[in-house]
């Protein structure tokens, strides 16, 4: 079964299949960003408390969503460059990393900007927003220590190091709102429980979410295969052959 697992996920398995998946990406990421950005801007109604002000949750929650979900694909990734020594693990640490901290940047700045009209300030030292911020914190560093390690195999072991102990950050993000009394709100998509907005609201943000988790799926198999072609040119013209 595991060999199967090592097959499935070789460098060489990985180059075919994406080929043939990222097309489908492409489709996916254009249709529900298509749906979520007219049913957001046009279709929804305003909210009957902040008015239009609440479109930006349709970039600000897939973007807070998108910052959380990638490092927790990091630190699987880093079990499996730790444990498995998997040969893909360590490059979905190092292209992850830096398309993180897009979407949590881009979290931290819609975030502000709904939080002016909403509470009156750019910024507060809510738990949440702390937390968010400590995230882009854990990204940026990194990225620095991809640049500062030089020894490849030692530099994955630390890295995958750094990513799990920075990995206690996720909980603490997601239940702060539920922990300490904050300006943030509650989520507003739950699994298990009826959503707080209407329907006509949440469709198309839970299509953008789709949208965002696509495009990083896209970015990140553009970036491993580009990193395949140049440190592997032997096997792909072999294959091409």
């Amino acid at each position: 079964m595991w060999q199967l697992i090592q097959h499935f996920v070789s460098p060489r398995k990985f180059f075919i299949l994406s080929n043939k998946i990222m097309p489908w990406l492409a489709a996916l990421f254009l249709l529900t960003f298509s749906y979520g950005l007219i049913g957001g801007l046009l279709l929804a109604p305003g909210d009957y408390l902040q008015g239009d002000a609440f479109r930006i949750i349709y970039v600000h929650a897939p973007c807070a969503f998108l910052s959380l979900f990638i490092f927790a694909v990091m630190a699987a990734a880093s079990v499996a460059t730790l444990v498995f020594r998997l040969k893909l693990a360590p490059l979905v640490m190092r292209h992850s990393a830096k398309i993180g901290a897009g979407f949590t940047l881009l979290a931290l700045i819609t975030g502000s900007l709904w939080g002016k009209p909403m509470w009156g300030t750019y910024w507060i030292w809510d738990a949440r927003l702390t937390s968010e911020l400590i995230l882009l914190f854990l990204y940026i560093g990194i990225i620095l220590l991809q640049s500062a390690l030089q020894h490849k195999s030692m530099s994955d072991r630390i890295i995958a190091i750094f990513i799990l102990v920075g990995f206690v950050d996720i909980p603490i993000i997601h239940y702060s709102v539920y922990w300490w009394n904050t300006l943030h709100q509650g989520a507003t998509l739950k699994l298990f429980a009826r959503s707080a907005i209407d329907s006509s609201m949440v469709y198309p943000l839970l299509s953008m979410i789709i949208a965002f988790l696509s495009y990083y799926t896209l970015v990140l198999f553009i970036a491993l295969r580009n990193t395949l072609v140049a440190e592997n040119t032997h096997w792909l013209q072999e294959n091409k052959s």
